[in-house]
């Protein structure tokens, strides 16, 4: 499945299409406000790969973007 078919915009779809998953989970909404600066480039990196089927660098992110909204939430 391919989320980023549009120029613009699909990252933005495919971080809401995330967010609408784990909030039909039970979860809390996911934080994406550390992927700025080094993370970003992080982030289009790991679009990259998995373009040509490597999904481990988008794991990663998503796994860190899960832990901190996680620690976020047990501290409220």
């Amino acid at each position: 499945m391919l989320i980023h078919p549009f120029r613009e915009g699909s990252g933005r779809v495919a971080r809401l299409l995330a967010t609408l998953m784990v909030l039909q989970a039970g979860l809390p909404p996911l934080d994406f406000g550390e992927l700025k600066g080094k993370k970003r480039k992080e982030y289009f990196a790991a679009v990259r790969a998995g373009l040509e089927r490597d999904y481990k660098p988008m794991e990663e992110i998503f796994s860190g973007v899960i832990l901190r909204t996680l620690k976020g939430f047990e501290k409220q």
